[in-house]
């Protein structure tokens, strides 16, 4: 995650969308997330043609960005896309994924146990780990801090633990293992924080397509045969109390959705949100929108990923 204030364009419009994410209605049930995953996981796989939109590119125009989106309605199959397999710096979305990857391995009765960091460990941004040095975090502490507040050295914990239960070595590569494992064989985990922010264009280092993350994604967040029902149900929840991203998918929504996500800022204008969508009485929406931009020190626009919401909420009512 960077720490470079977004731009916000000021439309009447965002505003009412601000105020809508901030709004939204109690999510549902658990058991109720647990029936969904359940019932959803073969119409996920009967996709139709992508939907596309010309607001997409005239968003790029607007913003001076590159604007990628993948949309997949878990129940009816349509998918809306716009530049889905093109690569985008992936930046802190990741936390989310290796919480899930986590999940696969440890029960969530593991998650109570105590792991220890050093001062040297600590990176840029790490509001909660940074008071935490001397005493250690469970790993439902570090897994919080990670997914809901963005924090560096979290998410680079998430990852050392990886692969950690059966005696493998942690990181990005395993990172990159539980990814394939699931079917990715698209995103390229290589670094930690904070270096996975660089961005350089053309870089394909910590890079993924919006097709892939949203697969990811529906993988452990949706589907009912990766992450047993208890870990699934933690997983989203944690996502659901996101404190990082009320001014990107959530602002972009109905009132009365339901929205877990994970935001993801980089170098060069990155800036990501992925999530999955819970619209009144249907089945969830997995969502990952991705935008970077020309120069380096850009800054980024939440109200483009807003507005790329709106769209393919528009194109999938």
């Amino acid at each position: 995650m960077l720490t470079t204030r977004a731009h916000r364009a000021g439309t009447a419009a965002l505003l009412f969308a601000l105020v809508a994410g901030c709004g939204q209605a109690a999510p549902p049930a658990q058991a109720g997330v647990a029936q969904t995953a359940t019932t959803t996981a073969t119409a996920t796989s009967r996709t139709a043609a992508p939907l596309g939109s010309p607001a997409f590119a005239a968003l790029e125009q607007r913003f001076d960005a590159r604007l990628g989106v993948y949309a997949l309605d878990t129940g009816s199959g349509r998918v809306v896309a716009h530049r889905a397999d093109e690569r985008f710096a992936y930046a802190s979305t990741f936390k989310a994924l290796a919480f899930g990857a986590l999940l696969a391995e440890r029960s969530v009765a593991d998650l109570d146990e105590r792991i220890t960091f050093t001062g040297e460990e600590l990176v840029t941004y790490s509001p909660i780990t940074e008071g935490k040095v001397d005493t250690g975090m469970t790993l439902r502490e570090v897994a919080d801090a990670a997914v809901r507040h963005s924090d560096n050295t979290a998410g680079n914990l998430l990852l050392r633990e990886l692969g950690g239960d059966a005696g493998l070595a942690g990181g990005p590569a395993a990172f990159e293992r539980a990814l394939r494992a699931i079917g990715d064989t698209t995103t390229s985990p290589a670094r930690v924080e904070t270096e996975l922010n660089e961005a350089v264009p053309g870089d394909p280092r910590d890079t993924s397509t919006p097709e892939a993350l949203a697969a990811d994604l529906r993988r452990y967040a949706v589907d009912a045969d990766v992450l047993a029902d208890d870990r699934r149900e933690l997983l989203v929840s944690t996502m659901r109390a996101n404190t990082t991203g009320d001014e990107a998918i959530r602002a972009g929504v109905p009132l009365g959705w339901v929205v877990a996500d994970k935001t993801g800022s980089a170098r060069y204008g990155g800036r990501n949100d992925i999530a999955v969508l819970w619209p009144p009485d249907r089945a969830p929406i997995v969502l990952a929108v991705l935008s970077g931009k020309a120069t380096a020190d850009a800054e980024h626009d939440d109200a483009l990923l807003a507005e790329a919401t709106r769209a393919v909420v528009e194109l999938l009512d």
